[in-house]
């Protein structure tokens, strides 16, 4: 049974399908408006397919998750079991398109996957209500476990939406893909990397920092990598990383609304053409709208840091409205700061938006901590102990960027 679209919403029973309670310990939560939001508006997931019930926690076989992704074919992926997925440093992939991810239809307290992330790389792809806690499950220092929690690869018409992402040791939340496809053709490097990207209501928090990654420290929210266009991150949490709060990539056309970063390090809103990325290319301008985003310093934070830095040799055209960014003793962060580079980026203060998707609708930034803290992340109706606590540390100023999930209770049971 698919989801009624009405227009650009779809009116999902207990937040995705109406289905019967699984067992007697469920409680569906009330009836929600699902709004699929920015480009990838109109896609249709996995509406009008089969539904497949996941009814193992099994990290692969018979009725298990990764088999239902596997599935070719409109399909919807809902949950008969509820708890935690371990993965086995085996990382999915979703490579059919037309697909629906349900986590609201598990019962408490939904479904988390560990030891591992989800990679979406095709098109037509809706996740929804699920947990991504990848880990560094004991690796050494720069030994190589790098893992993503979520990430488009190549992939177009996709949307995340109420996700929670946490302790990856690459970045949490990322659409990317090559630099450069069909020669010396712009047209052909966007449609060749990803594009038409939704990232909506999410929790993006704990990157680890020195941890498994080759490079060592890699503390990270999200990339959005070169040439990565139609892009909509909206009503976000990042909290606790490092960098990457978000990190736009050279000639990336993207629209940041309405989302709350707490406790940054080094990194807040960041914009970066690196002329050694483009080597035999020529550069191109990147497009960015930044509106209504709060930035609340912490524990982690740089008392150096602006709200946004470019650096690199690429030039951008800048919208930017109603950003709020404070530190930790209440001062105002600087909005600006371009890093000395040669040549030096120039930076266009445009007076409208270059980009903007049908249809987005903007909150003042002085209503965006409460609305994001109470929305935010996997089955807020249904938090489980790693987003209460991150949810607090908001709230109170606590919490710091981590080495190890182990340092805040380790991967849930």
């Amino acid at each position: 049974m698919g989801a009624i679209r009405i227009g650009r919403r779809a009116m999902l029973l207990g937040g995705a399908l109406a289905l019967p309670a699984f067992g007697a310990a469920a409680a569906a939560p009330k009836p929600r408006m699902f709004e699929r939001l920015g480009w990838p508006g109109g896609t249709p997931g996995g509406d009008g397919g089969q539904v497949i019930r996941v009814t193992t926690l099994a990290g692969d076989g018979p009725g298990s998750f990764r088999e239902a992704v596997r599935a070719k074919g409109p399909r919807t992926v809902v949950f008969d079991v509820a708890g935690v997925i371990d993965l086995g440093r085996r990382s999915i992939k979703v490579v059919e398109p037309f697909l629906t991810i349900a986590g609201e239809t598990a019962r408490s307290p939904g479904v988390t996957l560990v030891r591992g992330g989800l990679a979406i790389e095709t098109h037509d792809v809706i996740v929804r209500h699920l947990r991504v806690r990848a880990g560094r499950d004991g690796a050494a220092p720069r030994s190589g476990w790098e893992v993503d929690g979520i990430t488009c690869w190549k992939a177009h018409d996709v949307i995340v939406d109420h996700c929670s992402i946490s302790w990856a040791t690459d970045e949490n939340l990322s659409a990317s893909g090559p630099r450069f496809t069909g020669g010396e053709d712009p047209k052909g490097w966007r449609e060749g990397t990803s594009h038409r990207i939704t990232f909506s209501n999410n929790i993006v928090a704990e990157g680890l920092s020195n941890a498994s990654h080759v490079k060592g420290e890699h503390s990270k929210g999200s990339l959005i990598h070169d040439n990565a266009t139609q892009v909509l991150i909206v009503g976000n949490l990042y909290a606790h990383n490092r960098e990457r709060n978000q990190l736009f990539k050279g000639a990336v056309e993207a629209v940041s609304v309405n989302n709350l970063v707490y406790d940054p390090g080094t990194r807040a809103m960041h914009y970066a053409l690196n002329a050694s990325e483009w080597v035999g290319h020529d550069w191109r301008t990147g497009r960015l709208a930044l509106v209504g985003n709060v930035v609340k310093g912490g524990t982690s934070t740089d008392p150096r840091l602006p709200f946004l830095i470019v650096e690199g040799q690429g030039d951008l055209d800048l919208y930017a409205r109603d950003n709020q960014a404070t530190y930790a003793d209440g001062r105002e962060m600087p909005p600006t700061r371009v890093l000395p580079t040669e040549p030096l980026p120039k930076i266009r203060l445009l007076d409208k938006p270059p980009i903007w998707p049908e249809g987005l609708r903007v909150i003042e930034a002085r209503r965006v901590e409460a609305r994001v803290l109470a929305n935010a992340g996997a089955r807020p109706w249904d938090r489980d102990a790693v987003d209460r606590r991150i949810v607090q540390d908001v709230r109170r100023g606590t919490g710091r960027v981590i080495d190890d999930e182990n340092e805040v209770g380790g991967y849930p049971r």
